[in-house]
């Protein structure tokens, strides 16, 4: 069965490679072994190059969901669960992002791991008596959201800004301006999006 990548390009077999020597007109000198070998090769080169010309300008969702820094973490989650994202960029009263909050930043104060998913939450509030949610209610978003924040400007290369999701374990970075204001945010499925040619 042929294999694809994170991208979903699909790996050709090598029946597929001599089906498309014997097409070409012409001879080809080449072993099929050889060829898929050049092709991944070829293949990894263009997508380092690829992720290294664009930048986050090109690829960030512009304008960004903030929340207010003055916030509930009731309120946040409620806007986070209407917009239907699992996080956003937290600005202060300036309009200058000074957080991040993300579902994990809600595991990790209602006393959960961070790798815990959906299911943990929901089986923990069915196992206990008390709900493990029900503590964060009026919870000031100060308290939960995580800070200092991590943030680029638009000029970050997207093989940099991958380097960065891997190095800080983070799904989504602010993209902000000279003046700390929010311009837009690159998240895990933009950069997906990019590595992978698609936008």
């Amino acid at each position: 069965m042929a294999k694809s990548d994170q991208c979903g390009i699909m790996d050709f077999s090598e029946e597929d490679v001599l089906e498309a020597m014997r097409a070409m007109q012409g001879y080809v000198d080449i072993t099929p072994g050889a060829f898929r070998e050049i092709y991944r090769a070829a293949y990894e080169q263009a997508l380092k190059r690829m992720a290294g010309a664009k930048k986050a300008r090109e690829i960030m969702t512009s304008p960004a969901y903030c929340l207010q820094r003055n916030m509930t973490a009731t309120e946040a989650a409620m806007l986070l669960a209407d917009h239907g994202i699992s996080g956003a960029p937290v600005v202060d009263t300036r309009g200058k992002v000074c957080g991040v909050v993300s579902g994990k930043d809600f595991l990790r104060v209602m006393g959960l791991p961070n790798d815990s998913t959906f299911m943990r939450v929901v089986a923990q509030c069915l196992d206990k008596a008390g709900c493990c949610a029900s503590g964060l209610q009026d919870l000031p978003l100060d308290a939960l959201m995580s800070s200092p924040p991590i943030t680029a400007n638009e000029d970050i290369s997207v093989a940099d800004i991958s380097a960065l999701f891997m190095a800080k374990a983070i799904n989504r970075l602010p993209i902000c301006g000279t003046d700390g204001h929010p311009k837009g945010i690159v998240t895990r499925t933009d950069l997906i999006g990019a590595l992978c040619m698609r936008g």
